[in-house]
């Protein structure tokens, strides 16, 4: 079978031997990779390595390749919304199946486990501020995943159809899809410090979350119905920006990932918490014990 050649205009590798965005070279990348989206947390989750291996910045893309507890971990910063996961999780995946030099695919696939750490704002009475929240399963609101055949085979289809009626969504907006984390990889992260819910994954973190700032949102009651919405047992526990593309392209690609966030604002009770850096750190620890 011939292999596929990807060109230079499809994928672009820099001069040095490096993904194009994200300056990171194939040795440099480790199995278990933690995602987050401030370039300053990955020196906060590098903080806990017992060594450190290398360490490159580009633009919003920070990464650290190091050890801890004899685990080999990439940390990796992707800035904000889906659009940017879409250029981290497809160059992590080229960097782990693709033959830089030949620009043909490997003949093993290599998988890797992703688990971004996030911020979030919660939108239940039983999330209030500082609650860990395991995204079961997340509504994309940004459209990404229909850009991709297969997309329907890595989505929950009955819960789409569910949520669309629910909210009477309109379609100049785009169709919402809703992808699932890896199950092995939400009960071993998990465990019993977070809670399991639905979340949503908005295009901006004002008009699409229901903020009324300047400009009018098109349902002002769409809050509302986001929060009274239940499918089986899961409730949308929380607004995030980054979720639904990162384990819909990990499906497609053959990769576990999952996100779990903090919350730092409750918009059912009106509050919010800026000084959160400090307390995410324990977050951080219970990841990196458990990816």
């Amino acid at each position: 079978m011939t292999k596929r050649h990807f060109p230079a205009s499809e994928l672009p590798i820099n001069e040095d031997g490096s993904a194009f965005h994200l300056h990171l070279k194939p040795e440099h990348l480790a199995d278990k990779v933690i995602l987050v989206g401030d370039p300053a947390r990955v020196n906060t989750v590098a903080a806990h390595f017992d060594s450190i291996e290398n360490e490159v910045s580009s633009r919003e893309f920070h990464t650290i390749t190091g050890t801890y507890k004899g685990k080999r971990i990439t940390a990796q910063s992707h800035g904000i919304g889906c659009d940017n996961i879409d250029i981290v999780a497809t160059e992590l995946d080229a960097l782990a199946n693709i033959d830089f030099n030949t620009r043909e695919e490997k003949d093993e696939h290599r998988e890797l486990t992703m688990v971004r750490i996030g911020t979030c704002g919660g939108l239940q009475p039983f999330t209030p501020v500082g609650t860990f929240i395991a995204s079961v399963k997340s509504i994309g609101f940004d459209g990404l995943l229909n850009y991709y055949a297969g997309r329907d085979e890595v989505c929950d289809l009955d819960l789409e159809a569910a949520f669309t009626k629910h909210m009477d969504w309109n379609p100049k907006k785009g169709a919402p899809y809703v992808a699932v984390a890896d199950p092995e990889l939400i009960e071993r992260v998990a465990g019993s410090e977070m809670v399991r819910g639905i979340t949503v994954a908005c295009g901006g973190f004002y008009g699409p979350q229901g903020r009324k700032i300047r400009i009018p949102v098109q349902d002002p009651d769409q809050n509302k119905k986001i929060e009274s919405f239940q499918y089986g047992d899961l409730h949308i526990c929380n607004f995030e920006m980054e979720s639904s593309a990162l384990a819909g392209l990990a499906s497609l690609l053959g990769h576990k990932a999952m996100t779990c966030c903090m919350v730092i604002a409750n918009r059912y009770a009106g509050e919010m918490n800026t000084n959160y850096k400090n307390s995410i750190d324990t977050l951080i620890t219970l990841v990196l014990d458990r990816i």
